[in-house]
């Protein structure tokens, strides 16, 4: 008696799994055409992080270390150095002069955006990070940087700052 009970739940287990992949199979096929459209991303998605700017072009990172402090692994290496009357690359003292993310250790937890107290450091849609080679994987300043605003002068780069006078400072 036994055995025919074990017998009829193993072949009702198996009724009912053949009836999730029948029902699933007359359900309609949801995948992306990736990479034929661009692909859609929820709001909340962590992706390649962002260096925000603010509104007259200047960066907002005031290089205050505590995104690099909240990371558990590390990854976040930051050198800072002091605007001065003539060159101002950011809205405060200092600025981030290097700002390098290793994406090889990197696990997009997002607490150096939840530390950041400015703002300055956002998750943004990037996802293609694959590579061979794990040298990379080290993102920098240049490539994390967002993008000038509209209206701003396209003078403002690592290699030319904003002068004094230029930003309205």
């Amino acid at each position: 008696m036994a055995n025919i009970n074990e017998i009829l739940s193993g072949a009702m287990a198996i009724a009912k799994g053949m009836g999730v992949t029948i029902k699933e199979m007359m359900n309609p096929v949801l995948t992306d055409d990736y990479p034929d459209a661009p692909p859609k991303f929820m709001e909340r998605y962590r992706g390649l992080h962002v260096l925000q700017r603010d509104d007259n072009g200047l960066e907002k990172c005031v290089a205050c270390f505590l995104c690099s402090a909240a990371c558990p692994t590390q990854c976040i290496y930051i050198e800072a150095a002091d605007n001065t009357a003539q060159t101002r690359m950011s809205g405060g003292e200092r600025f981030a002069e290097v700002y390098n993310i290793d994406y090889s250790r990197c696990i997009f937890c997002g607490y150096c955006v939840e530390a950041c107290p400015t703002d300055a450091i956002t998750h943004g849609h990037g996802f293609e990070l694959a590579s061979y080679n794990t040298s990379t994987l080290i993102y920098r300043k240049e490539k994390l940087l967002a993008p000038l605003p509209a209206g701003t002068s396209g003078e403002l780069t690592l290699d030319h700052p904003v002068t004094a006078g230029a930003a309205g400072h």
